[in-house]
């Protein structure tokens, strides 16, 4: 039986540039040992002892450089399975507001960044997951319905 585990979160960083939102995505190093070369999100492991919020706002500092201007907690989880390890992911996904000028600082995890808008990332994102996510933001925190205000965390 799988066992179902929930150590990864992942962030999707925005900015409006003339009232119109971009989406960043991130280029993983080609010498990353897991997926390299894929466009995506800013994900990451949750630490021992750390929770998901906090290991979500560490993972988007260390890589990209950001303190957001406004967070949410998106009404979604991404889940899926590592066959080879019989694991069932469940991954907390956060939203980051940050400054319409923001540029990010890469990690050594990352070697090409674009700020893009809607189509455009989900032509870029690889996983099904990160492209729901994105059309989920995009639609309940970005264009600023209900669910922003509900799902909001004051830092």
């Amino acid at each position: 039986m799988p066992v179902i585990q929930s150590s990864i979160v992942e962030v999707c960083a925005f900015s409006f540039v003339k009232n119109a939102p971009h989406y960043l995505m991130l280029r993983r190093s080609q010498s990353e040992n897991v997926y390299p070369d894929i466009w995506q999100i800013v994900s990451g492991s949750i630490e021992e002892g750390e929770t998901a919020l906090g290991a979500s706002l560490r993972e988007l500092k260390e890589e990209t450089g950001f303190t957001p201007l406004r967070y949410w907690n998106v009404p979604y989880m991404n889940t899926f399975l590592d066959a080879a390890k019989d694991i069932v992911h469940i991954s907390a996904v956060f939203a980051a507001q940050v400054s319409p000028d923001a540029q990010p600082r890469l990690s050594e995890e990352h070697y090409q960044f674009e700020w893009c808008g809607i189509e455009r990332a989900t032509q870029l994102l690889v996983w099904p997951g990160q492209v729901r996510a994105i059309h989920i933001i995009h639609e309940y925190i970005v264009q600023g319905k209900q669910a922003a205000a509900l799902t909001e965390i004051y830092l």
